[in-house]
This record gives structure tokens, C-alpha cells and sequence, in this order.
């Protein structure tokens, strides 16, 4: 197996209290200091003994033999807690460009498929072309044993790795990979900062032996709620293999899978599991997947039901010392990337020792090459594990679209790669959705009242902050007209004010009187008669506490240097220290306000305009109204949520008295305020239940803006599961918005349900025709899309140059 104990050190200092991947953390020393740093570390210390620890290693002393290498693991040799390991094809390709025997051995014992099943409501949806491999985790360890061993590293098992100060002032450098309760990164808390987030499943890993035939998803509806089973083959039985030879202990070597239970924490509480002991559950696990188990048992290795910490650290080095793996990150299981982040950790590592003059350049370079790879698996694994968290959002769907849209959970399987990979299962979905043979989802209309949009790209409304006295001028007819020209569905004005002190910027474009009606009205016609089947809206807002302040590009939301204009809001509160202070709007004045909103409608709908949008969201005054963050009124308009809906609505119901019957009234939201104390996501579904209940067609669900001190969780897409949750729990129509830039990804989106239009800002800003180039780089030219007669030469997709593959990352001789 892993080879004789290593000899303990000849000075035993006291021994950390976490070492390994498992125990509690001593206190963080007062003051720490970096500790001293060297050119060329020779002497190295690992702490934890893991595959990320092992490997790291195991590469440090193939590239340098004369380097001196230890690691301390707290664990026996054979000790190993889970059962399998998922390696992508891009990390074996690190490893076996870094260290050829260790990928040899790993490709002796690896076990690939190809197939993904999801079986939802006793129906079963297999997807092709995936491509995994995996071994079992105990195996792994011990080829990693083996490799140490064979270059000479030192393995000290079942010994507490020495404290972090002692091993920092006595090795050149050490390596901290004791996991997600890593102790080394609790001793110096006050330097790495980290964040640990504890997530609302219950999960518990275990093993069956046999190997399933595919990676499988199952979902069990039960009287308690819904519950998940995630497993994967990681060993194949022996050609030999006969049950009754099967000796005891380890089983691996007969086939086996890893099986992950998981479920919502009211949804463990209430089926009882908080009282059952461990036998007990696996127990009732068993039963409660037996279809999917074959009836077989289920088995445990120390398992315990656990809930998922997400790991962030600000910093992931202090002088030598430096944090590896789930030390320093982690990402859910269900993308199967803890072991896969770790190892690619110690590649980047060795690589940067090997690049750079100095240790202090080692670790930045290997912290700025890490840190991005490490935030984008991090944002995949919570739009996964979210996903999971809120599954029930989806169960109603049917279950080839519930399959779909489970593959697609992370945002990294998209409609694209799908097809690529298994275009029988992609097709399947694509007619059950409704799109004619060779149509993308995006190019499917979709009927709002009276209004059917020919695809489902929507120009998200852009402050252009250009017209003169609120008169939009040539510019808007330019920018909005090469947009509508440009193939989208539905074409966005900015944000037009209701009146001039309702402005954001002296720039901001109005409707509060006639010239500027007539002004939109050109544009509009403009667009209808130049761009055939283009809906255009209009969106009408208020700036409330947010306005009279500097044009975008001279100072986002600062105060005007002269000619300001008195603000109003929903309460006294400045948006930012700096910032006007607003006066609480009377009743007289919220009349007023909302007279000049209805009539602003009426003369948008004599402008022609196809559909209105009211502004509900980043903290201008209607939004302002519904934030607890910026309302503090103590009148009917204030306190609970029915009172802060009370003016949005009131608004809402004098535009849709004067706006025609048959043209749609979407409401752009911002369903969170990313602040402590603000909306909250059930807050946005009862506020857009609100608003569907009065007549609002859609919802254009954003988010944020609304104070100056929030928090956002950036990313791709990363405002859709907001829209998603609103379209299943108040059964209304959306659009989603927030960081969509491809149309893979609108495809993806459409095709899953979780919206059912995507609104493009930046894109569009890019690439005015951007819908018509999405069209030519799919090779559509079917209906939901119209290129202008002028431009049709352009409709094929230009020729490309060719580019050479990237090279390897690392690659060493023999």
C-alpha cells in the first residue's frame, strides 16, 4: 500500500491542532508577521497528507531531487474518507505532461463513460457524450504513497504536522492542504481573511458495490419534501469477480459507486434523520433510492451527515507559507471538483517555482493564476448548488426540459455543448419545447397580450444620458434605430423620466411634454418602418433620491458641481455620504408624481411605442418605495411590504388605465439589494405577484443599485436564478437579465425554462446587430430573424484565420 511509517522529527515542537483535513483550530497568534522568505526553497513542508498535498509532493521533488520534502498526514496510510474521485480530461492532460508515471498508473485504474441519467418522476433521460473517469479515492492515495516514496519525499503518518510559525521559521517553504477546516489558515486568520459559508443542504457520503452505468441523478418526491441522489461508478468488477468469493474489507476491486444523498435541511429534519444514528440512515437511504440501487445496500466510510462550506480567502500566502486546495477554496461536489482543484493547484505551483527568480514572485504569480480559474468553478459550483438547493422550482417541468435544464445548472454545459455532445437528447428537448426543426430556442416568438415578439432578444433599456431638455435627438435615433435594425425581438429606450426633476442627468432623455413626444414618435416610426417585425418599448422611472448628479462618464451617481435640482423620495435618506438629501414626499406630492407618470404613458402610447415598462428597480423612486434599506416611512406607504407595494402600485394602475388594453406592461425589479436588512428573494416574488395580480404582463427581473454599500455576487447570468424563482412561484412571464452575452447562453436559458426573454445591454453596445450575427454564427435563417435588404451581403458569417492550439501549461522531460 502506502509503504513504512516515516520517521517522527528529532525536534518535537508542539503539534498543531489541525493538521489534517479534520479537527479543530487553535487560536490565531497575536500580531502574526510574514515569515522570512528565500530565493529557492529547498527545504519543504506539506501539511496534509490528501491527493492536492500528496501531489504537489510528489511534482516538487521529480522537478528538484535534491529538494528536502515532508509531509505530515494525521491519518494512517490506508485511511481515506469518501470513495471516489472525478478527474477531468484537462487535469489528466496537467498531469500527464508534469509526471507521466503518475498519469500511467492513473489510466491503469481509471474507469470512463460517456452518459449522464436523470431519472425524474419514474422516467429516465440518458445524455451522451460527457466523458468522465474516475478511480477510487483510497487507490489515488495510494499511487500518490507510491510516487512519494519512489522520489524520496518524507511521509510522516498518524503525526500532527508541527505549528505553522515553527515549520514557517525552520522550512524555506510550507504548504498548507489540510482541507476545509484547515487549521493553518485558522492560525492566521487576520492575513488570509476568509469566508466560510455553510449552504441549506444536508448531504451524506456513501458507497454501493456495484458500478453504476452511468453518472445518475435521481430525484425522490416524498411526503417530506425532495430529495437527491447524486452517484458515479468509480471501480468496475474483476473479470473474475463471483459475489461469493468477495472477501471482506475494502470492496472496490468488485465494483463500486459513490452515492451522495442530499436534501433541503427542513426537508432531513422532517423525515426524521436529525434523530436516526448513522446505521439508521444509510439504512433509510437505501430504501428510499432502492429502484435506483437495484435494491442493493448502501455502505459507510466514517460518513456523517454534513452541509457544504463554501471557502473563500482574501489573500492564499503570508511570507513562505502558502494554502492549497479546499485550505484555500472550495467548490460543491456536484460538479465534482475539489480533488480536480487541488491537484491543478500544485501544478500551477510547481510551474511558477520553476518560472520565477523568487519565492515572493512564486506565490503572487501562483495566486494570480489561480485565483481566476478558482472564482469561475466557484460561480459554477453555487449556480449548482443553488440549483440543488431550489430544485423544487423545477419538478413541474417536463422531464426531458427537468433534465435539460439539470445538465445546464452551472452555466458551463450550455444548448451549444449539448448538442455537440449528444444532438439525439438536445433535438428531443428542442421539439417538446416547441421549436420547428433547425430553429435555436431564441428564435421562437413569444406573445405578450396583444404583442407576439419574433424571438426572444430584448435590448435591455441603456442610459444614454445624450438628449437636450429631455429631447432625444439625433443620437437615439441612430443608436435605437441600428438596434431595431439589428434583428432583436423587443428594442429598450433608457430609462425615460416623467418629468425634469425626475431625471437621473441633465442628459436624461423626458416625456413630460409634447416636443419630446414627438421626438420619441420619429424614432418609433423610424424603427417600424425600417425594422419589420422590431417591437419597441418604452421604460418610465423617476431618479427620486438618485438624480441630479453627473453624466455616466463625469462622475457615476456624483452630485453635479452646479444646477442642481431639489430630490424627493420615499424617506430622507442621501444614496451615498456626498449624496443631496431628498424630502419625504407628501401625499400631495405622490399624487402629483403619479399623475405625471399616467400622463407621461399616454403620451408614450400616441408615440406609437409597442409595450411599457415601469421602473421599479435601482433605487429611483418607485424602487425606492419598496426597499426597507431606503423606506422608512411610518404612513400607509411604508413599514410591511404591502405598504411599501402601495405607491408602486398605485402608479402601476394609473399608467395601465390610460395605456391600450391590448399593448403589454412589463415591471423591471431589483429583486435583491445584495445588503444585509434590503429585499430579499421571497420579497421579490411577492412583489411580483403584486404587480401580475394588477395586470403586469411581465417581469424584468434585475437586481441591486439600490444602496451604494451593497455586496453583489457577480458573474455569468448571475441575476437569473432571481428570474427563475419568480416565473415558477408567481407563475408569471420574465426576462432576465445581468452578465448574458452569448447567444449559447440565451439558447440555454430559453431552452431550461428559467426565463422566458434575455435582455442584452453591453452586447448591444458591442455589436448593434447583435441578434442577426447570433443568427449567421448559427447558420439560421429561418423565421424570427430579418435582416434588413441593404444588408443581406452581410448575412453570411465571415471566413476566419486559423489559430494554433494553446500549448501545455507545464511539461517536463522524463
Amino acid at each position: 500500500m502506502a509503504g513504512p511509517l516515516m520517521p517522527t522529527p528529532a525536534i518535537q515542537p508542539t503539534p498543531a491542532a489541525n493538521s489534517g483535513a479534520r479537527g479543530t483550530a487553535r487560536p490565531a497568534p497575536t500580531n502574526p508577521q510574514p515569515p522570512a522568505t528565500t530565493s529557492h526553497p529547498h527545504r519543504i513542508a506539506i501539511i496534509g497528507g490528501g491527493p492536492g498535498g500528496l501531489y504537489a509532493a510528489a511534482l516538487l521533488k521529480r522537478l528538484d531531487p535534491t529538494r528536502e520534502i515532508t509531509v505530515w498526514e494525521r491519518n494512517a496510510p490506508d485511511d481515506t474518507f469518501g470513495f471516489g474521485v472525478v478527474l477531468s480530461d484537462e487535469t489528466l492532460g496537467g498531469i500527464e505532461h508534469a509526471d507521466p508515471t503518475v498519469y500511467e498508473a492513473l489510466q491503469h485504474d481509471f474507469i470512463r463513460w460517456d452518459d449522464i441519467d436523470i431519472v425524474h418522476r419514474n422516467t429516465r433521460h440518458t445524455s451522451g457524450g460527457h466523458g468522465f473517469a474516475a478511480l477510487g479515492r483510497r487507490r489515488l492515495l495510494q499511487i500518490l504513497h507510491e510516487r512519494c516514496h519512489a522520489l524520496g519525499v518524507e511521509l510522516r503518518f498518524r503525526t500532527e504536522a508541527p505549528y505553522p510559525e515553527w515549520l514557517c521559521e525552520t522550512y524555506d517553504l510550507v504548504i498548507a492542504a489540510d482541507g476545509v477546516h484547515s487549521g493553518t489558515r485558522a492560525a492566521y486568520a487576520e492575513v488570509f481573511r476568509p469566508s466560510v459559508e455553510e449552504h441549506r443542504c444536508r448531504y451524506i457520503w456513501l458507497a454501493a458495490d456495484f458500478a453504476f452505468e452511468a453518472f445518475r441523478f435521481e430525484i425522490a418526491e416524498t411526503e417530506h419534501g425532495v430529495m437527491q441522489l447524486h452517484g458515479y461508478p468509480y471501480a468496475r468488477p474483476s473479470p473474475d469477480h463471483h459475489p461469493s468469493t468477495r472477501p471482506s474489507g475494502p470492496h472496490d476491486q468488485f465494483g463500486a459507486s459513490t452515492v451522495i444523498v442530499e436534501m433541503r435541511e427542513e426537508v432531513w429534519r422532517s423525515a426524521g434523520f436529525a434523530e436516526l444514528d448513522a446505521a439508521e440512515s444509510i439504512d433509510r437511504c437505501a430504501k428510499l433510492f432502492a429502484d435506483a440501487l437495484g435494491g442493493r445496500p448502501l455502505r459507510s466510510n466514517n460518513s456523517t451527515w454534513t452541509t457544504f462550506r463554501t471557502v473563500v480567502n482574501e489573500r492564499w500566502s503570508h511570507g513562505n507559507l502558502v494554502l492549497l486546495g479546499d485550505a484555500a477554496h472550495t467548490a460543491h461536489f456536484s460538479i465534482g471538483s475539489g480533488t480536480k482543484l487541488a491537484v491543478e493547484d500544485a501544478l500551477a505551483l510547481a510551474a511558477c517555482l520553476e518560472e520565477q527568480p523568487d519565492l515572493e514572485r512564486v506565490l503572487a504569480a501562483y495566486e494570480e493564476e489561480r485565483r481566476p480559474v478558482v472564482a469561475s468553478t466557484q460561480r459554477a459550483a453555487r449556480a449548482s448548488l443553488e440549483w440543488f438547493e431550489n430544485i423544487g422550482l423545477h419538478l413541474s417541468q417536463p422531464t426531458r426540459q427537468f433534465a435539460f435544464n439539470l445538465l445546464t445548472r452551472s452555466r458551463r454545459v450550455t444548448h451549444d455543448n449539448l448538442r455537440l455532445r449528444d444532438p439525439h437528447f438536445t433535438g428531443a428537448v428542442e421539439r417538446e419545447f416547441g421549436c420547428p426543426p433547425g430553429t435555436p430556442p431564441m428564435f421562437t416568438p413569444f406573445r405578450l397580450r396583444g404583442l407576439t415578439l419574433r424571438n426572444r432578444v430584448v435590448v435591455s433599456p441603456m442610459d444614454m444620458y445624450s438628449a437636450a431638455d429631455g429631447v432625444p435627438g439625433d443620437f437615439h435615433l441612430v443608436h435605437l434605430g441600428a438596434r431595431a435594425l439589428g434583428g432583436a425581438g423587443l428594442v429598450m429606450t433608457e430609462m425615460v423620466c416623467v418629468s425634469p426633476e425626475g431625471r437621473i442627468t441633465p442628459g436624461c432623455a423626458g416625456l413630460w411634454n409634447s416636443r419630446q413626444a414627438d421626438a420619441w414618435r420619429r424614432i418609433v416610426s423610424f424603427a417600424h418602418t425600417q425594422a419589420p417585425g422590431t417591437a419597441i418599448g418604452v421604460q418610465l422611472g423617476h431618479s427620486g433620491r438618485k438624480g441630479s448628479t453627473k453624466r455616466m462618464w463625469e462622475g457615476i451617481d456624483d452630485p453635479l458641481d452646479e444646477g442642481n435640482w431639489p430630490l424627493v423620495a420615499a424617506s430622507p435618506v442621501p444614496y451615498k455620504p456626498g449624496s443631496q438629501t431628498p424630502r419625504e414626499l407628501s401625499r400631495a406630492q405622490l399624487t402629483d408624481i403619479r399623475e405625471q407618470f399616467a400622463s407621461a404613458a399616454a403620451r408614450a402610447a400616441r408615440s406609437g411605442f409597442d409595450l411599457l415598462e415601469l421602473h421599479c428597480a435601482h433605487g429611483y423612486l418607485l424602487s425606492g418605495f419598496l426597499s426597507p434599506l431606503t423606506n422608512h416611512r411610518t404612513d400607509r406607504y411604508g413599514g410591511s411590504l404591502d405598504g411599501r407595494l402601495r405607491f408602486p402600485l398605485e402608479v402601476f394602475d394609473a399608467i395601465r388605465a390610460v395605456w391600450p388594453e391590448e399593448r403589454p406592461m412589463t415591471v423591471r425589479i431589483s429583486a435583491t439589494d445584495w445588503a444585509d436588512g434590503g429585499t430579499t428573494a421571497e420579497d421579490a416574488v411577492a412583489i411580483a405577484r403584486a404587480f401580475a395580480a394588477h395586470g403586469a404582463d411581465a417581469i424584468d427581473v434585475s437586481t441591486g443599485q439600490v444602496v451604494a454599500d451593497e455586496h453583489p455576487a457577480f458573474g455569468r447570468s448571475y441575476q437569473t436564478p432571481f428570474a427563475d424563482r419568480i416565473r415558477h412561484e408567481a407563475d408569471v412571464p420574465v426576462i432576465a437579465v445581468g452578465a448574458i452575452s452569448s447567444w449559447d447562453d440565451v439558447n440555454s436559458l430559453i431552452l431550461a425554462g428559467r426565463t422566458d426573454l434575455c435582455a442584452l445591454a453591453r452586447p448591444h453596445l458591442y455589436d448593434p446587430h447583435w441578434t442577426l450575427h447570433a443568427a449567421a454564427e448559427q447558420g439560421y435563417e429561418g423565421p424570427g430573424v430579418t435582416w434588413p435588404a441593404p444588408y443581406r451581403a452581410g448575412s453570411r458569417r465571415p471566413n476566419t484565420g486559423r489559430a494554433d492550439a494553446p500549448k501545455p501549461r507545464l511539461t517536463l522531460s522524463q
